[in-house]
């Protein structure tokens, strides 16, 4: 059976600087799913043109920059990712070949063998975000998954997560003591019966 061999990771999207290439229906869903999580996320989204609801979204949040001009070399400089999704596969090819010269992860919208990481489905609620992945092999299914955990995860888990938080301020001792309390008072949430 084959292996998702991707690593899940949660990133500080407004304490980097985020590179979309393409103002197209892909780049406006990019650009959407970014913000519908980070909505402080730091973007400049670079394209000749642009969807009118990117524009929306750009004037809704402050942290979005639009560039209304071809991608260039340069763009590329102080960046930490990068998501190309214009149409022309060859812009896309260039964008990935410059920014893996520069070490810069990237997404190449619908090429997976040109993506260092997918953006897969998530759900939050509060404090807790669940990170939902196919391995790049059906989308669809990750939304189902993200549906169904949006519906099964209680309202209220964030408060939980906060009293927990509280209360793990207050333990005394080193850090495997804390850490077996914490399994301790946590081990409900496992074995609902």
């Amino acid at each position: 059976m084959e292996q998702n061999e991707l690593y899940p990771i949660f990133l500080k999207l407004h304490n980097l600087n985020v590179l979309i290439v393409g103002g197209g229906n892909v780049g406006l869903e990019k650009l959407s799913f970014l913000l519908k999580s980070s909505p402080n996320a730091n973007v400049e989204v670079v394209a000749p043109n642009f969807h009118v609801e990117i524009k929306v979204l750009a004037e809704n949040h402050p942290s979005v920059k639009l560039t209304q001009a071809k991608f260039k070399k340069k763009m590329l400089k102080k960046r930490h990712m990068v998501i190309a999704c214009t149409d022309d596969l060859e812009v896309n090819k260039r964008v990935y070949n410059l920014s893996r010269k520069r070490y810069l992860i990237c997404n190449i919208a619908d090429t997976p063998d040109l993506c260092d990481y997918y953006l897969g489905g998530i759900v939050t609620k509060g404090n807790v975000k669940i990170a939902i992945s196919t391995n790049g092999k059906s989308p669809t299914t990750a939304k189902r998954l993200r549906e169904f955990f949006e519906e099964v995860i209680p309202e209220d888990i964030n408060k939980m997560v906060e009293n927990l938080n509280e209360y793990r301020k207050t333990l005394k001792g080193d850090f495997e003591d804390k850490v077996k309390k914490m399994n301790e008072i946590t081990a409900s949430l496992k074995n609902k019966e």
